[in-house]
């Protein structure tokens, strides 16, 4: 069977919604795509930092689904990644509110050797210094590079997510984060944009309404199941990602 790596986040995040708010709930886009993609069994590592202020019970609830934690780094005396954002009755936009990288800023992520070779790579949203230092430490080039980002690293470091960019093969992103990476405001448009820029692949989601996947000049939609309450959508995107790459790892298709 296939093995798939993740490097992502972990961190602490705060929610308002119009529904009520919660106080450093589990966040970090590593946290959410392990849990989703070991769900297909496949073999699968973490590569990611925390502060010793972070739960050992949220790294316990990775090991205990068998996912490697052994490229997870705890920093004596660090703090964790901390991330806050409101959504709104529409809970396709979110404003954030304070963004907090912590120790994400020295972090100079070691990928575990057993999983040098693996053959899909998922990127989490993440610096694209630290994405880009993964590609670099793996020993073969893997079938499947998947990427996620955000539009804090486009307002931020816009020429590294470029390069990194030119390395994967999917770029999966949300309709906003896709409008403002083109300039372009229809998908269509902006998917050909983000292809031009090297993607193979570009799925964009949108919330309730699904998501896209294009291709060349291909389309495929796939709907959302609809929901009559939905609270707190943190994670709901990486969960996305991580079922996505968990099935394809699992298959090798």
């Amino acid at each position: 069977m296939s093995k798939l790596l993740i490097v992502g986040s972990m961190a602490f995040d705060q929610i308002e919604t119009p529904f009520g708010k919660s106080h450093k709930t589990m966040g970090g886009s590593a946290n959410y795509i392990s849990l989703s993609a070991a769900m297909f069994h496949a073999p699968s590592a973490v590569v990611s930092v925390v502060g010793d202020d972070y739960p050992s019970a949220f790294i316990n609830a990775l090991s205990q689904r068998h996912i490697d934690t052994s490229g997870i780094e705890v920093v004596a005396g660090g703090k964790t990644f901390f991330w806050s954002g409101k959504y709104h009755n529409d809970m396709n936009q979110r404003d954030t509110l304070d963004t907090q990288l912590n120790v994400i800023n020295d972090f100079k992520p070691v990928v575990p050797e057993a999983f040098r070779d693996a053959e899909v790579l998922l990127l989490g949203n993440l610096h694209p210094s630290l994405q880009m230092d993964v590609l670099n430490q793996m020993t073969q080039s893997p079938k499947l590079v998947v990427m996620d980002t955000m539009n804090y690293w486009m307002n931020h470091t816009w020429d590294l997510l470029m390069e990194v960019i030119a390395r994967v093969d999917v770029l999966t992103i949300n309709d906003e984060e896709a409008r403002q990476l083109t300039k372009e405001y229809s998908l269509v448009k902006s998917s050909q944009r983000i292809m031009a820029m090297g993607v193979k692949y570009v799925v964009i989601k949108k919330g309730e309404h699904g998501a896209l996947l294009f291709h060349e000049d291909k389309v495929f939609f796939a709907p959302a199941l609809p929901l009559a309450e939905v609270f707190d959508p943190t994670g709901a995107g990486d969960v996305f990602a991580g079922g996505m790459v968990g099935y394809l790892t699992k298959t090798g298709d």
